[in-house]
């Protein structure tokens, strides 16, 4: 057994991480401020034994002992990371250091979330992790993209400085239940829109692009990377690399719902969106022997179920 912190555990990825960890007998210490995750996200574990929630934000220090970290606190969709940039990118930085210096003083092995958005809109297609990416510095993404390029300068580091046991994984578009039905995410929101009966928004020409990763597949690499005993710390792509347009996403999700009236309408893209997202996950195939095997529909037809049962 043993004893794992997960910041932002009460979120999307991070309440899945959690239920796995604990149903593996580990000692699980979730932390979470509450700003986007939700506790109901995590309230079957309450009743666990191993499982222990505290309210704490991360720009703040944290005394604890444990053996693992992983550092999944960030807001990471436009509609909350724009709602206080100064304090995502707080999250991101402070919270890195914060928990980087509780990983060296307990000795901790640490894991850090970080994004696809550090390619930016990328000029590399698909993009490889030794790709350095196309990012706008002061952009309205900006807050969320640069936040987490600087977490992993932060990470780099202190693995370089003081010898800590760090990891780094750059997560991909990932979707699957305890989505935040109003988190602006396009899965959830085709999904939510096609239950409604509501027009489907899509920016753009919808022939910009996303590669989309179920959440078993994504814990599937995370935990494989936290795991991992070779001397390789990444970063490392986790992201599935079969590629869909927003078209291609709208109508499928429209052929899993076939009672939906919906409508596909287009709008103006928004300013930094990126035209391309895949990546070249070959470093994961040969450092983790990971690599996703859900395909888009059958996570969607589970993504769905949860979003029906939601609105019950």
């Amino acid at each position: 057994m043993k004893r794992v912190l997960v910041t932002g555990g009460a979120g999307f990825i991070g309440s899945h991480l959690c239920k796995q960890l604990v149903e593996q007998g580990h000692d699980v210490l979730c932390v979470d401020n509450l700003f986007t995750g939700n506790k109901k996200n995590i309230q079957a574990l309450f009743d666990c034994y191993n499982f222990e929630f505290v309210r704490h934000d991360v720009t703040f220090p944290l005394y604890v002992e444990v053996d693992e970290i992983y550092n999944l606190a960030c807001p990471a969709s436009p509609v909350y990371y724009q709602h206080d940039p100064v304090q995502t990118l707080k999250t991101s930085v402070h919270g890195a250091i914060n928990m980087l210096g509780l990983a060296k003083r307990v000795g901790a092995k640490i894991l850090q979330a970080s994004t696809s958005e550090v390619y930016g809109d990328p000029h590399v297609h698909p993009q490889p992790e030794s790709y350095w990416g196309r990012v706008n510095p002061i952009g309205i993404r900006s807050c969320y993209d640069e936040g987490k390029r600087a977490a992993e300068t932060l990470f780099a580091d202190y693995r370089r400085q003081h010898n800590i046991d760090t990891r780094i994984i750059r997560i991909f578009n990932t979707y699957g239940p305890n989505m935040h039905p109003n988190d602006g995410r396009v899965v959830s929101n085709f999904i939510v829109q096609a239950l409604a009966n509501e027009d489907i928004t899509i920016y753009g020409d919808g022939k910009q692009t996303r590669s989309f990763q179920y959440i078993d597949d994504l814990l599937a690499g995370m935990v494989a990377m936290m795991d991992n005993e070779d001397d390789f710390h990444g970063p490392v792509n986790i992201g599935n690399n079969t590629e869909f347009s927003m078209r291609e996403l709208a109508d499928e999700v429209l052929s899993l719902i076939p009672e939906s009236k919906s409508k596909l309408v287009f709008k103006a893209l928004p300013f930094d969106d990126p035209k391309q997202r895949k990546p070249d996950i070959s470093l994961a195939k040969e450092k983790l022997d990971w690599e996703p095997t859900i395909p888009l529909r059958k996570g969607l037809e589970k993504t769905i179920e949860y979003f029906k049962s939601f609105n019950n």
